[in-house]
C-alpha cells in the first residue's frame, strides 16, 4: 500500500515514493514556493524568547 499526502503548497494527491524526489511537495516549483515562505519568514516555529546570559550577570 502506497501512502499519499497532499502536497503542503498546492493540496496536490502525492504518491509517498522514493520514485517522488520532490516528497512531500508535487513538484520542484512547490518545493521552491515552500523554501521562499520560510526565507522570507512568513513561516515561524513557536517558542520562548532566547535569554542573554549576559543579561543575568547585570541583575
Amino acid at each position: 500500500m502506497t501512502t499519499v499526502v497532499d502536497c503542503p503548497t498546492c493540496q496536490t494527491k502525492v504518491e509517498w515514493t522514493e520514485a517522488n524526489k520532490y516528497r512531500p511537495f508535487c513538484s520542484e516549483r512547490c518545493k521552491m514556493i515552500d523554501l521562499g515562505a520560510w526565507a522570507e519568514e512568513k513561516y515561524t516555529i513557536p517558542g520562548a524568547a532566547p535569554t542573554d546570559p549576559l543579561d543575568e550577570e547585570k541583575q
